[in-house]
């Protein structure tokens, strides 16, 4: 089965994929509307032929806002979506790229994908 993880942001999200048991980084996506975010992830969706998303979620009102953002996919793409805890995920991406010796440019622009990935793969681990 292939995944597509997400970081969720009000501005921006971070993408990774996995098909098997090692989740990958993919790419950050910017975003004006929903309306916007769901055409493009509804894009990679097609081009990675992705089977099921796993959105991260944190505490609090952000919580809130993650979960009915990704009821929303859910419906409007036909693609089951799971919600797995992110808490620590932004810290546990930024200690593994700079452990990886990633330039500190890069790390900023793909940061919110290295999220994605921790989550993703926190996911793929508790299966």
């Amino acid at each position: 089965m292939k995944y597509l993880g997400i970081d969720y942001g009000r501005s921006k999200i971070g993408l990774a994929v996995s098909e098997g048991v090692i989740a990958e980084p993919l790419k950050v996506i910017r975003y004006k509307d929903e309306e916007e975010l769901i055409r493009k992830v509804e894009q990679v969706l097609k081009v990675e032929l992705v089977e099921k998303v796993v959105v991260g979620i944190s505490e609090g009102e952000m919580a809130k806002e993650t979960k009915e953002f990704g009821k929303r996919l859910e419906n409007k793409l036909k693609t089951p979506v799971v919600f797995q805890d992110e808490t620590l995920s932004t810290q546990s991406a930024q200690e593994l790229s700079i452990s990886a010796n990633i330039k500190r440019k890069k790390r900023k622009e793909m940061e919110d994908a290295y999220s994605a990935a921790v989550i993703l793969q926190s996911y793929l681990d508790a299966l």
